[in-house]
C-alpha cells in the first residue's frame, strides 16, 4: 500500500486539519469531527446537516457552505459518525427554524442520525429527516432498502438552495424528498479501493474483468463481466439506471462521478456515451456534472446518477453555491 498518509489511524484527523488550513471560511472541530460554516448559522434559516463515514470526499464535508450544507460530520473510514457528533453538527446548524438531516440509507447512519435527532429534540431543536436511497444495484443492503450514493449531492444542492431562500422546514424537506425520490444511481469498478487500516483492496478483481453494481463502502457488485469498450460499459450503466428511473417527461440532471481513482479524461469519455444513450431514448439532459464528488477512497470506477428535474428543481440546481468542492453562480 502506497498512500500520502502519516499513519492509517490518523488519516481522518489529518485530512480535517488540511481542510481547515485550506478553507478558513469553514469552522472545523477536529475533536468532534464536525465541519460548519465559520460565519455560524443564519438566524431564521433552516439548517442542513449531513455526514457519514470518511473516504467519500468531497462528500460531505466538502459541501458545507452557502447554497448547500450548514454542517457535516465525519466518521471513521466507511463508518457512521456517532450520535454525539451528529448532535454537535445539528447544534451548529440550528438557528430557530429547524434542521434537516440528509441521511444515506445505511443501517449505522440511520440509527445514529435517529438517535441524534431525538437528543436534539430534547433540546428544543426541531429535526426532520430525508433519506437518500438511490442505488439500483441492490434492494436490501442490510438497511431498509437501497443504498444512498450519488443522489446525496443533488439532494444537498437543491435543498440547500431552497433553505438559502428562506423557505420553512416543510418546504425544504419537500424539495429534498423530491430530489431523492427522483434520482437513481449505478456504479462499476475496474479495481477496488484500499482501506488504509487493512492495507489491501476491499475485494479482489482479476485482470480483464469489471465489477458491476459496486457500493461506495467497498462492497463488491452484483456481477462480473469482461472489460469492454467505454461505449458498451456506458450503455450498460445507463440501462441499469433507466430501468428504474421514474418515467416522467421531465429532463434529467446527469452526474457522471469518479469513485476516487478515475481520470477526468475517462469520465468525459463515459459522459459522452451516456449522453448518446439518453438521446437515443429521447431523454433530454437539462444539466450535467462530471467529476469526482462521491468517492470510495481510491476505487477505479465510475457511477451514473440521473435525477428527473422539473423547472423548479432546475432553478434550485442553478442557484449560487459556494463550497470547497462545488461552486457556481
Amino acid at each position: 500500500m502506497k498512500k500520502f498518509l502519516n499513519a492509517p489511524e490518523t488519516a481522518v484527523d489529518d485530512a480535517l486539519a488540511g481542510l481547515a488550513a485550506a478553507h478558513p471560511e469553514l469552522a472545523v472541530d477536529r475533536a468532534l469531527r464536525v465541519v460548519a460554516r465559520a460565519s455560524g448559522a443564519r438566524p431564521g434559516k433552516v439548517g442542513l446537516v449531513s455526514g457519514g463515514g470518511s473516504g467519500h470526499e468531497p462528500l460531505h464535508t466538502g459541501f458545507v457552505g452557502p447554497g448547500m450544507l450548514d454542517a457535516a460530520c465525519a466518521g471513521e473510514i466507511f463508518s457512521s459518525p456517532t450520535p454525539d457528533r451528529i448532535l454537535a453538527a445539528t447544534r451548529a446548524a440550528a438557528a430557530g427554524a429547524g434542521v434537516v438531516h440528509i441521511v444515506k440509507n445505511y443501517t449505522g447512519d440511520n440509527l445514529n442520525f435517529d438517535m441524534a435527532a431525538e437528543l436534539a429534540r430534547e433540546e428544543g431543536i426541531e429535526v426532520a429527516k430525508v433519506t437518500v436511497a438511490d442505488d439500483v444495484a441492490v434492494e436490501d443492503a442490510g438497511t431498509a432498502g437501497r443504498r444512498g450514493t450519488g443522489a446525496a449531492l443533488i439532494v444537498e444542492k437543491t435543498a440547500g438552495a431552497r433553505a438559502e431562500e428562506g423557505a420553512d422546514l416543510a418546504a425544504v424537506v419537500a424539495v429534498a424528498r423530491q430530489a431523492a425520490e427522483s434520482s437513481r444511481s449505478y456504479a462499476v469498478a475496474l479495481a477496488a479501493g484500499t482501506v488504509p487500516t487493512t492495507g489491501r483492496p476491499s475485494f479482489e478483481l482479476p485482470d480483464g474483468l469489471v465489477e458491476s453494481g459496486v457500493g461506495i463502502h467497498g462492497e463488491p457488485g452484483r456481477a462480473r463481466a469482461p472489460l469492454r469498450p467505454a461505449r458498451d460499459l456506458a450503455a450498460a450503466i445507463a440501462d441499469a439506471v433507466l430501468a428504474d428511473l421514474p418515467r416522467r417527461n421531465e429532463p434529467v440532471i446527469a452526474l457522471v462521478n469518479g469513485l476516487g481513482a478515475t481520470p477526468l479524461m475517462e469520465l468525459y469519455v463515459v459522459y459522452g456515451h451516456v449522453a448518446e444513450e439518453l438521446a437515443h431514448r429521447g431523454i433530454a439532459i437539462a444539466r450535467n456534472l462530471v467529476g469526482t464528488y462521491v468517492t470510495s477512497l481510491d476505487t477505479a470506477g465510475v457511477s451514473l446518477t440521473l435525477c428527473r428535474a422539473d423547472p423548479a428543481l432546475l432553478r434550485l440546481w442553478d442557484a449560487p453555491v459556494r463550497t470547497p468542492a462545488l461552486r457556481w453562480g
